[in-house]
């Protein structure tokens, strides 16, 4: 039975993790885990795992583990990756190509649909089989074509001007490349990728300062 309950971004982040490692476990045709050995391979308790999973349902009998494709479901389900989501990329140089390129996405239900630019020299081009379309057409395409996530990969002064560009023509999710914030509705859902901030958190975690004497 599903809960009801506003999960913490942290718990959030936890359960993408516990559906790409019971995806795979899936793909193996394991088909029970226990969140002992869940939490043995993740590195975390297996009192968290269930507590975790005890927020989205009640799907596990103690003793008995847990049914992987039952897991794999009602954390899909809840997550929203059991839906198919249709994107498009705004920007289409190296980052916006990079990400046409992976296949991993389309895997998993998030498809996109196109790219679009500006430049003329872009437009027309394909790239992993996904069409570069001049930006005039964005709005269009986005209601013609039930697209509901935007991905942006533009530069800083722009990306507020196609985040609009996206809001007007109804998209409820963004997911911001562009390292910089952006004003947007109650409704639409933005999550933002700094590759900076990442690379800060490392170069923290690698300080001598504190982790040796």
């Amino acid at each position: 039975m599903r809960k009801d309950k506003t999960l913490s971004s942290t718990t959030i982040r936890r359960l993408t993790k516990y559906y790409r490692y019971i995806d795979e476990l899936d793909l193996k045709n394991i088909q029970v885990i226990s969140s002992y050995t869940l939490g043995k391979m993740m590195n975390i308790s297996p009192s968290l795992i269930r507590q975790d999973f005890n927020t989205i349902g009640e799907f596990g009998r103690q003793g008995h583990g847990y049914q992987v494709q039952t897991l794999k479901k009602e954390i899909g389900d809840f997550l929203g990756i059991n839906k198919v989501h249709n994107m498009v990329v705004v920007g289409a140089g190296n980052l916006g190509q990079t990400l046409a390129n992976y296949d991993g996405f389309s895997q998993v239900g998030f498809t996109i649909k196109a790219l679009f630019d500006i430049n003329p020299k872009l437009i027309g081009m394909k790239i992993n089989e996904i069409e570069i379309i001049d930006l005039d057409n964005l709005k269009d395409f986005i209601k013609n074509n039930n697209i509901n996530i935007g991905i942006l990969c533009v530069r800083k002064h722009c990306v507020q001007e196609m985040t609009d560009i996206l809001v007007d023509a109804g998209i409820k999710g963004i997911w911001n490349f562009s390292a910089t914030d952006i004003n947007v509705p109650d409704d639409v859902k933005v999550e933002n990728v700094n590759f900076s901030n990442s690379l800060f958190t490392l170069s923290y975690l690698m300080n001598d300062k504190y982790y040796s004497k």
